[in-house]
């Protein structure tokens, strides 16, 4: 009988948030993946990777987007609304970290046991096929993995590393090193991003930031973390390098929910913050992801602190810390049918804004649900 119940709450629940996606999104797809992937990285504007991390053996898939997304009129002639997997492989282990290097079909991977890479070739026009084909050692052991970044070029290079002290930059096709970032401490990472083409900043987990350039040999700037009170905290951070976005902006959020956004030209500074509506627990590294848009201005994403996605305005945010809502909420994932009963509440395991389109984002959850979605600006009484 009380089975019953909760399913019939359940269905009430999904009816109420299908009705109410109607005037929220644009746009709504889902998929169901196997397993759950903690990845999703653009390789096209049509085309998403994502791989499993099981301990086991995991696919790693490329998937074309719904084509009834993409299409810019007469959507409603459109027969094709689902996923397709255009390319697929195993990997032997789990991938905690995924790249795809601009301008190839290369994809590099980490699995969050080890400092060391995994190199891959996605296939093409005359292969589905996604196969491995080599590796780059790590500088340093490590039992968190490395964090990857890809330069916006051509040239086939990974920025990677597990610590602060173990930057490297390694050419993918001779394997030489070509830049080492020298720091004093020997901090994990939480993120690798680069702002140029040779230009990055490596984000420590407790907050820290470096700024450098693999052109040269000068010793990178480094900026302290925030100020926050009581326990030591995780922080999450990205800088926006769109040229749409009116500044080079960083946002670091902490495990606590404070985001505090500085300008890239003086970190040490702050332009606005503050404290996020979300759920403070002992969150890991892995377990939240956050974004700038990159083609809406001021605005970012966080997800991981629950079964939401979350996208806050930093807009009227001012230098001293306040209460901040979100502008939007994507909470599909924490209505779906397999949530409920005894089993774990689904969470967000991953999200990425799409390169081109405003406000279309790509996320993922614990039960194995992918969500592409375009979202609709809340009207404001």
């Amino acid at each position: 009988m009380m089975g019953e119940m909760e399913t019939a709450e359940i269905d009430d629940i999904l009816d109420d948030w299908f009705i109410e996606s109607l005037k929220s999104y644009k746009d709504l797809h889902v998929y169901q993946l196997e397993h759950p992937t903690q990845v999703i990285e653009w390789t096209s504007g049509k085309t998403v990777c994502v791989a499993g991390y099981s301990s086991s053996k995991n696919e790693l898939l490329e998937l074309r987007l719904p084509l009834k997304l993409l299409a810019d009129e007469n959507k409603g002639l459109c027969a094709e609304r689902d996923f397709k997997v255009v390319h697929g492989g195993f990997s032997e282990g789990p991938v905690r970290c995924l790249r795809h290097i601009p301008g190839t079909r290369c994809l590099v991977t980490n699995d969050g046991l080890s400092s060391d890479l995994q190199l891959w070739d996605l296939g093409g026009d005359d292969s589905d096929v996604i196969r491995r084909t080599g590796s780059v050692q790590g500088m340093s052991p490590s039992q968190t993995g490395s964090r990857i970044a890809a330069p916006p070029s051509t040239s086939p290079q990974v920025l990677h590393g597990a610590q602060s002290s173990s930057v490297q930059l390694t050419q993918l096709t001779t394997g030489q090193t070509l830049y080492r970032l020298e720091a004093d401490s020997a901090d994990p990472l939480s993120s690798l991003k680069f702002v140029s083409e040779t230009a990055f900043l490596a984000s420590c987990c407790n907050g820290t930031v470096y700024l450098a350039d693999a052109r040269t040999s000068a010793a990178p700037q480094a900026s302290p973390p925030p100020a926050s009170a009581g326990e030591p905290v995780l922080w999450w951070t990205d800088v926006s390098v769109a040229p749409q976005q009116s500044c080079c902006g960083v946002i670091r959020i902490s495990s606590s929910g404070q985001a505090v956004v500085s300008d890239l030209r003086n970190l040490g500074g702050t332009v606005c913050q503050a404290q996020l509506e979300v759920q403070t627990s002992p969150w890991k590294l892995e377990d939240v992801t956050v974004s700038w848009a990159p083609a809406l201005d001021s605005c970012f994403s966080a997800s991981g602190f629950s079964g939401l996605v979350q996208i806050y305005d930093t807009g009227g945010w001012r230098t001293e810390l306040q209460d901040a809502q979100p502008l939007f909420q994507h909470a599909g994932h924490a209505v779906s049918p397999q949530h409920g009963g005894d089993s774990a509440p689904t969470v967000v395991t991953s999200h990425a804004w799409h390169p081109e389109r405003p406000r279309t984002l790509l996320s993922a959850a614990s039960d194995g649900s992918v969500h592409v979605w375009d979202w609709v600006e809340p009207e404001t009484s």
